[in-house]
């Protein structure tokens, strides 16, 4: 690889070592990367890329650890989608090893396929009763209908109101307890909707048309992306320290920009922006709410301990799951890392990392607030969960980014 990487550079650009670019984008995860790459080639535009963390790939950076299991630093991504221009894209860049992701629930010692099905249900129910719920459910519904558990706990009828009951107290209501410090219903309908029953036999946590795992790990993918003449990646470097926002004299904190300064002079190309407004305006209004996560890995001298990628702990422990990277990564090997998994409240602590918005209508009008600073630069773009306060899975994230470099090229 012939990436442009350099570490720690406020310094480099400041003294003018680095030259100044066409395009600023700040993040390098997918958002980043994606609009990066299309620039740079599509445009041929100069793009520096700044990332505040030692590494590229956001929160999808993987590596190998002392064991020699490629691990997820930042928690499980599994990659699918439904987007043929999103699969063809990033396969460019990466070849696929075929995993199809299977997650269980660890229910009272039993392991009940999640999202919950029909073969979740025989699992569950004595064969009778099990045998009118999956009935009733393909009679009312229809097969391949996936249906919110809240939904399902609207209806009238006492069959489907029981198997509502079920699956809510087992495998809905202490997960999110526990994911989001919340109970289920004060969370946003787009979150729960993420949790539904499946009418269906399909064990697959996911059903998209293509799904599986980069050949050789996330972040050669990105290693590949950002290889370009035109890109210069600048790692461990905060980009408050190279980009500033003017107001021309208008007051007021809610005073909207109109002046990008980078490097303390005027900037008038692109700005691409994928962290969280909240930091880049120094929490002006405060901070946006988020719910993090602590991650404890742990090495064990077996091939296996779980019996699929993933192992929900709904009614028990005090983390949200478990994730054993080796059923991801298809390694054989005679050792195998696990990573248990804690959410907890986000407080913009010194390394603490926002992972999923809070998404309601008090959380979006505070969001719009920062967004409203910006809305007089014309040159300067939002993209990505943080950036957008909004939850997107990772093909969503690429889709984004392509549309944006399209318009912009």
């Amino acid at each position: 690889m012939s990436i442009k990487l350099i570490t720690e550079t406020e310094h480099l650009v400041r003294d003018k070592m680095i030259p100044v670019p066409d395009v600023v984008i700040v993040g390098a995860g997918f958002a980043g990367s994606v609009v990066a790459r299309e620039l740079a080639q599509r445009a041929d535009k100069t793009v520096l890329v700044i990332e505040k963390r030692r590494h590229i790939g956001g929160n999808a950076y993987d590596h190998l650890d002392a064991a020699g299991v490629l691990v997820h630093d930042y928690g499980p991504h599994i990659f699918h989608t439904e987007s043929q221009r999103v699969f063809e894209y990033l396969s460019r860049y990466t070849s696929w090893r075929d995993y199809q992701h299977q997650v269980v629930a660890n229910i009272h010692g039993r392991y009940i396929p999640v999202p919950f099905n029909l073969n979740s249900i025989e699992l569950s129910f004595d064969h009778y009763k099990a045998q009118q719920l999956v009935t009733r459910l393909i009679e009312t519904y229809g097969e391949g209908r996936k249906v919110p558990i809240i939904e399902l706990r609207d209806q009238a009828d006492p069959l489907l109101t029981e198997l509502a009951d079920y699956v809510y107290e087992n495998v809905f209501l202490g997960y999110t307890k526990k994911q989001w410090g919340v109970t289920p219903e004060e969370v946003d309908p787009s979150v729960t909707a993420r949790v539904p029953v499946l009418v269906g036999r399909d064990n697959r946590y996911f059903q998209d048309t293509w799904q599986g795992m980069p050949l050789n790990g996330y972040t050669a993918l990105f290693e590949a992306l950002l290889d370009h003449h035109n890109i210069t990646v600048c790692t461990g470097t905060d980009a408050r320290q190279l980009l500033r926002f003017e107001t021309n004299g208008k007051t007021g904190e809610d005073g909207p920009f109109t002046n990008i300064l980078f490097n303390d002079k005027p900037f008038n190309g692109e700005v691409i922006y994928t962290g969280a407004l909240d930091q880049l305006c120094e929490h002006r209004f405060g901070i946006l709410p988020y719910r993090s996560l602590d991650f404890e890995f742990k090495t064990l001298p077996v091939k296996h301990i779980l019996p699929c990628g993933t192992v929900n702990y709904t009614v028990s422990e005090e983390y949200t799951r478990i994730t054993e990277f080796t059923w991801l990564t298809g390694q054989d090997l005679d050792v195998t890392t696990i990573m248990e998994e804690y959410p907890c409240g986000y407080e913009a602590l010194p390394g603490q990392i926002p992972y999923y918005a809070i998404i309601n209508e008090e959380n979006n009008r505070h969001y719009q607030r920062y967004l409203a600073l910006f809305s007089e630069l014309a040159n300067f773009h939002v993209v990505g969960r943080l950036a957008e306060y909004r939850y997107y899975n990772m093909d969503h994230i690429v889709k984004r980014a392509l549309e944006l470099a399209d318009e912009l090229c």
